[in-house]
């Protein structure tokens, strides 16, 4: 008896795409679920298990209460936030883990801080968290677990546009997210789902209401989650030396008294100064490398102009000539009209409309065109 040698092969073919086709199909409906111990993530494992999903429930265990030197209800990621989130994910009924990520996120986010801090900046943790932990590591794991998809709980939409996935804003404007994501990439966009971005906070209570939730209630966390009292000198004190006193300046660099150390101060601060000075002065810069704080008037905290380093463009592809768009400074600051120009290097430059009130170096500067985030970056 004679066999077909290509029939053979190409029936092996067929059964090798089939089982491919199956495990991709497989692991398109398996999703990683990050769930901080708050509401929110809690409602989002809740949608996606009644969506038919296969779930899997973790959180990162981030640091120790010790670490952040107090517990508090008004951060995240704490021990109480562990035991919550277990409890959540009990419920539903779905497997849960508890992922040790200390040291990465000692490295990657609390140094990187405390670092920027030293160094006259004022930066915003939650983007580094998001960047390196939740959309990094927690990838990689989902990976090892054979999830196609992370979830969070986050107020923020991704679509798909002419073959690219687009970040937008929240529907609820309250509780809008998408300013702390804006260093997402394509490929991560395709392989997450944000389950609340099209819901107000008023119906995720409800939702976690109805399910009996322990959490369902809870205060929305509202401090950095290692500086839980809200005291960053203090606490960057706790991770290195303590800052060295120095000079306070005015703009011409004629000595107005002593500060008690650069992690003490930002841009734009003008109560706690501790000078007794016949007009209202505000922190203008602070020079780390001179271990100065200039001060000047109010009217010298204006600028028309901001650059933008690590800058990400959403698309993937920078544009080739200026962008008219709407800017946003600060997580709770207003968007501002301004032209952004690409430099080439990741770096963009921005000319606002208006002068804009202390532009912080550190703080990210992030791009709307309506509710669609066209990136951002880190202002120098």
């Amino acid at each position: 008896m004679r066999v077909d040698k290509a029939a053979v092969s190409g029936y092996i073919f067929y059964k090798l795409i089939k089982m491919v086709g199956k495990e991709r199909e497989r692991m398109n409906n398996r999703v990683l679920i990050a769930m901080s111990g708050g509401v929110d993530s809690g409602v989002a494992a809740k949608i996606m298990r009644d969506r038919g999903f296969d779930c899997v429930g973790c959180t990162m265990n981030l640091y120790d209460n010790e670490t952040a030197g107090l517990c508090s209800s008004r951060t995240c990621c704490s021990l109480d936030d562990v035991e919550d989130a277990r409890s959540a994910a009990y419920s539903l009924g779905i497997p849960y883990y508890v992922f040790n990520f200390k040291e990465d996120f000692r490295t990657a986010v609390i140094e990187r801080f405390v670092s920027a801090y030293k160094s006259g900046k004022t930066p915003n943790p939650c983007i580094d968290c998001n960047r390196y932990m939740k959309f990094g590591k927690l990838f990689d794991r989902a990976r090892v677990l054979d999830c196609g998809h992370i979830v969070t709980g986050h107020y923020a939409r991704i679509e798909e546009a002419d073959g690219r996935f687009v970040l937008k804003k929240g529907i609820d404007r309250t509780k809008d997210q998408s300013y702390v994501l804006y260093s997402m990439t394509q490929q991560q966009l395709a392989h997450t789902f944000f389950p609340l971005g099209s819901m107000r906070k008023s119906e995720v209570r409800a939702i976690a209401t109805e399910a009996g939730f322990i959490n369902a209630q809870k205060p929305d966390s509202q401090d950095i989650c290692f500086v839980p009292d809200g005291d960053y000198a203090a606490a960057i004190e706790r991770f290195s030396e303590k800052s060295e006193p120095g000079d306070f300046v005015d703009t011409q660099g004629r000595v107005l008294g002593t500060h008690r150390g650069v992690v003490h101060y930002t841009v734009g601060q003008h109560r706690g100064l501790g000078l007794n000075h016949h007009e209202a002065l505000y922190v203008c810069r602070i020079d780390a490398g001179k271990n100065t704080v200039v001060l000047g008037r109010k009217t010298e905290l204006f600028s028309r102009e901001a650059d933008a380093a690590e800058f990400n463009w959403i698309s993937g592809e920078a544009p080739n000539k200026p962008v008219s768009c709407k800017v946003k400074i600060r997580y709770r600051s207003p968007e501002q009209p301004a032209i952004a120009e690409d430099g080439g290097d990741g770096t963009v430059h921005i000319t606002f409309s208006e002068p804009q009130r202390a532009i912080c170096p550190g703080q990210a500067a992030v791009l709307y065109d309506g509710d669609t985030v066209l990136g951002g970056g880190v202002i120098v």
